[in-house]
């Protein structure tokens, strides 16, 4: 790999957990018949959000454990240079296209009807079908002004809905006694869906940990928590549909933003081009 390509060394933090993971997890290969095709490293699947919404409820409604991640440049760079994280990826039920470059690489790879899967509709969409349906939901993360703010909206926005739970966890690893509390407390509530707010790549790897333990569906939409209690302001649509709310989020948050951007970007557009230019879209699922 050039040294263009090459990121500084990361995920030292989750090592320790990506090592437990591993051998438990199955051959990279996706399991389920919906339609996907690989972009860059992940298989991105090609539905819409309609759809999708669709298919996390039906799951919610058997309680099936399944994990859903919502995927944008920075993730599906992250798995390119993270082999232990691309299975991660790989094991995942639903890989949704958030950011707007997957949606364009989807359409240009033979799926022309692909809309945007974000993490903040899918939030609300679930939310509402989860209120009609009388499913209830299962907050998970992010700290405790944003979930009593989250808390106040969804009262507001979705009177009838069943809030299984709320609740922080703590900047650190939980013990074994914690974590095994947790999954009993989650479980005991019946929830069908369980929103993760624990931010990339935490969350993801704490989704594929829990799966068969968590009898919901999981679903990592961290960013979606503080926009959604109104801390961080959302992008007006006609900027998310042109698909430069990666701008407006890097004018909000420039210090955190700035060098993720610098740093996977570049290496991304290269990659799909080159993808792009070999001209073997890959479908990998329902063909």
């Amino acid at each position: 790999m050039s040294n263009e390509l090459r990121p500084p060394k990361q995920f030292l933090i989750f090592g320790a957990q990506l090592i437990m993971v591993l051998p438990h997890l199955p051959e990279a290969k996706l399991e389920h018949d919906l339609p996907a095709a690989n972009i860059v490293s992940a298989p991105i699947t090609a539905l819409t959000l309609e759809r999708q919404v669709q298919v996390i409820m039906d799951w919610a409604e058997k309680q099936s454990s399944r994990f859903v991640c919502v995927a944008n440049v920075h993730m599906l760079m992250e798995a390119y240079w993270h082999e232990n994280f691309r299975q991660v990826l790989h094991a995942a039920d639903l890989v949704t296209p958030d950011g707007m470059p997957l949606v364009w690489m989807l359409r240009l790879l033979n799926f022309p009807e692909q809309d945007r899967v974000c993490g903040m509709d899918l939030l609300v969409k679930v939310c509402s079908k989860a209120e009609e349906r009388n499913t209830s939901v299962f907050f998970l993360g992010s700290t405790t002004d944003v979930l009593n703010q989250m808390r106040m909206r969804i009262k507001k926005d979705f009177p009838a809905l069943q809030v299984a739970g709320i609740e922080s966890l703590p900047f650190r690893p939980l013990t074994s006694s914690e974590d095994e509390e947790l999954v009993e407390k989650i479980n005991e509530t019946s929830a069908g869906i369980v929103f993760v707010a624990l931010g990339c790549p935490k969350q993801e790897i704490w989704m594929m940990q829990h799966k068969h333990k968590i009898n919901a569906v999981m679903v990592g939409i961290g960013g979606a928590f503080p926009v959604y209690a109104g801390v961080h302001k959302r992008a007006p649509q006609w900027i998310r549909d042109m698909g430069f709310e990666w701008l407006y989020r890097l004018l909000q948050e420039p210090r955190r933003l700035y060098k993720r951007y610098v740093k996977t970007i570049p290496p991304f557009l290269f990659l799909a081009f080159k993808q792009l230019l070999a001209r073997q879209p890959e479908k990998v699922r329902g063909v």
